[in-house]
């Protein structure tokens, strides 16, 4: 059966590193859903959970802390012992049993976070820049955290690439660096959250330098066109907004062009929200300006509107995330023109 021209574009495959090709440019965005196990492990509905959306492109896994003290939500997965790296590999296993290809979302959440994830210490951040609002799924209120000594800074780098090691040993297709959404390498990135003077503030070209070294650590571990990385170059989230950023971002794009990544990913929640200080537009648009290699778009894609901006040149995939959870068959039935059922928030109550 021949497919509708309006979605055409969703099933061209895309050589994404050498012996990976996706079969279709439909990635399942990170979404996280906090329903880790003992341990912060990975658990068996996990595995059926991600294994049931193994027809999509690209599985990009809900967010995966790095060290202990990034954890800023309840139950969200780590890979940083044996026993999160083993549940992991039952996850991949799982997936690639299903024909599918997953890559693992390395985060560390920064000041996004509370003592009670932390054993009583303050979250780590880089200056001390209170966040206020509460703490999702909790009473609870955000704090002032604690800015990173300068010493400090190689300890959290070097994490990234011990979980990237262990996203090798469990099996993954590749990872992404979360950069975006007001998570620690963003608060490096925006000037409302980085006041440093030191190596990692104060010019564009520090304060993209802890980006770039967590990048280089992941690519060193993962090897080739095996690391991408989400960044929001418009602060919209956990952040106030800044027009000296752009500068910063075109200094980081500048150097992650000349790096061999499987993409940028846009961390954005409307792929048309524009913002009147980036010359471009949207966040796709200034992304696709300043970094020459592959573009996830993100944002409230319908299947429809995400076949639109492929077509457009917009990107060169398409994550789509909450008519994921709603429909485990949406590759399928996208391809064979059937009706999605509709995402409702009581869907998140259960991993199915």
């Amino acid at each position: 059966m021949s497919l509708p021209d309006a979605i055409t574009p969703l099933f061209t495959p895309l050589d994404l590193a050498d012996g990976l090709t996706l079969p279709n440019r439909i990635v399942m965005a990170p979404m996280t859903r906090c329903m880790a196990g003992d341990g912060l492990v990975p658990t068996e509905a996990m595995a059926a959970y991600y294994a049931r959306r193994g027809a999509a492109g690209l599985i990009i896994t809900e967010g995966t802390i790095v060290r202990p003290d990034g954890q800023g939500y309840p139950d969200t997965p780590g890979l940083f012992s044996e026993a999160q790296v083993a549940g992991w590999r039952r996850v991949v296993e799982a997936v690639h049993s299903a024909g599918g290809r997953l890559f693992c979302q390395l985060w560390h959440v920064g000041r996004v976070s509370h003592p009670t994830y932390l054993d009583g210490a303050l979250p780590i951040a880089p200056s001390a820049v209170p966040l206020e609002g509460r703490v999702p799924r909790t009473d609870l209120t955000y704090t002032t955290p604690r800015a990173l000594a300068l010493a400090e800074i190689p300890e959290v780098v070097a994490a990234y690439g011990t979980a990237a090691t262990n996203a090798k040993a469990a099996g993954f297709d590749g990872v992404e660096i979360h950069g975006a959404n007001g998570y620690l390498i963003d608060q490096f990135l925006h000037h409302h959250t980085n006041r440093r003077d030191d190596a990692y503030g104060g010019t564009p070209e520090h304060m993209a330098r802890f980006c770039l070294e967590v990048v280089d650590a992941v690519a060193a571990a993962m090897g080739p066109g095996r690391t991408g990385i989400r960044l929001s170059p418009a602060a919209y989230h956990f952040m106030e907004q800044d027009p000296r950023d752009v500068a910063v971002f075109d200094h980081l794009l500048a150097e992650l062009g000349g790096r061999d990544l499987a993409y940028v990913h846009a961390g954005i929640a409307g792929h048309h929200w524009t913002y009147d200080y980036l010359k471009e537009g949207t966040v796709a648009a200034y992304l696709r300006a300043h970094y020459p290699g592959r573009l996830v778009a993100c944002g409230g894609f319908t299947p429809e509107s995400a076949a639109a901006a492929l077509a457009a040149g917009e990107a060169d995939l398409a994550a789509i995330g909450r008519p994921f959870i709603a429909n485990p068959d949406l590759v399928a039935r996208v391809r064979e023109g059937e009706e999605l059922v509709a995402y409702h928030e009581r869907m998140l109550l259960k991993l199915e």
